[in-house]
């Protein structure tokens, strides 16, 4: 992919200094480890909104679901997975 975008930024001294010297000493540019870590940030960014908008979905579903009268109450599912817990250790 060709480079042509150009991006500055201002950071402190000491930061650019250790910055600088650990590319060096991974025998890597620079730019492209900032490149990479540009990358995974919006990698980063991009699977936590998703997962984000998935969560969502699901919640809206659950309260859909609520209104409809489909909802089970707390006590409900405790006690529909107390027996099924009590079933399989008595077959196991």
């Amino acid at each position: 992919m060709p480079k042509e975008a150009v991006f500055t930024m201002k950071l402190e001294p000491e930061l650019r200094a250790e910055f600088m010297a650990e590319a060096e000493a991974a025998h890597r540019p620079a730019s492209q480890v900032l490149r990479e870590l540009m990358r995974e940030f919006v990698q980063r960014q991009r699977e936590a909104r998703e997962h984000d908008e998935f969560l969502r979905g699901k919640i809206d579903a659950g309260r859909l679901s609520m209104r409809a009268g489909r909802g089970r109450s707390n006590d409900e599912v405790e006690a529909r997975f107390a027996a099924r817990r009590a079933s399989a250790a008595g077959k196991a």
